[in-house]
């Protein structure tokens, strides 16, 4: 039976969920419902192509996104702007993951470990962490004079998290890459990219310990990051050869 439908599905459902939050949280649970099929099916994490990744990032992002507290009184404002973003940016990945085919053949042997679906997982993880930190700079830009500075704290919490999980993906790419090629490092444009992100929001990271850099500096730099998160994740890919490309 072709499941494609339930994952079509989770386009509404988004698109809902900038009106209503059960609408963001049914597109989740639709889209982590079609995954864990694909999984069964499969009899491996579903993280192998554009359509695979970019449903699991949109189920990332909306997932993570109910850590942010929702919110009450004055913060209800706050709240459904966050929610807007968040489903905004779920519809548009899962809307474009429609149109790339998935992968249903049997996997090449650098892709069968347990490291590839270590590494893969984390990063979009990560990824999904980024792009919680960029909707809250965003927001957090908007307020004009009004800005509140614990947007700009949550964001470097979302940040730091996914800055975490990005370091161990890495760790875990690394041993992947050793037991496909024997070399811990290949010089592939998409090693180089995912370099530059890394250092760049250890910059980040550095630059918020520094008082003056607190507030929108730092949500610029939070906003411009997952900028580069997407070009290394879809750019590299697509425009140049490497090792990631499957």
């Amino acid at each position: 039976m072709n499941l494609i439908w339930l994952a079509w599905a989770s386009v509404p459902l988004y698109m809902g969920g900038l009106f209503k939050r059960r609408f963001l949280v049914a597109g989740c649970l639709t889209q982590t419902a079609y995954l864990l099929i694909r999984d069964h099916r499969l009899g491996r994490v579903p993280l192998v192509g554009p359509h695979d990744t970019l449903i699991f990032l949109a189920a990332s992002l909306a997932g993570f996104s109910f850590l942010y507290p929702a919110g009450a009184g004055g913060q209800k404002n706050r709240e459904r702007s966050f929610r807007m973003l968040i489903a905004a940016m779920a519809a548009l990945f899962s809307f474009f993951a429609m149109f790339a085919r998935p992968f249903e053949g049997v996997l090449p042997p650098v892709l069968s470990t347990y490291w590839f679906e270590l590494h893969v997982g984390l990063s979009f993880f990560s990824y999904a962490f980024f792009g919680i930190g960029a909707a809250l700079g965003v927001m957090y830009l908007s307020q004009g004079q009004q800005r509140e500075a614990a947007l700009e704290k949550s964001q470097y919490r979302f940040i730091l998290a996914g800055y975490l999980l990005f370091s161990v993906a890495m760790i875990a790419g690394g041993v992947w890459a050793y037991l496909a090629w024997g070399t811990y490092w290949l010089w592939t444009a998409k090693e180089l990219w995912t370099s530059i992100v890394w250092l760049y929001y250890s910059l980040y990271l550095h630059l918020r310990l520094r008082p003056a850099w607190h507030g929108k500096n730092t949500s610029v730099a939070g906003v411009l990051g997952f900028v580069l998160v997407l070009f290394t994740y879809l750019g590299v890919g697509l425009l140049m050869k490497s090792s990631h490309t499957f």
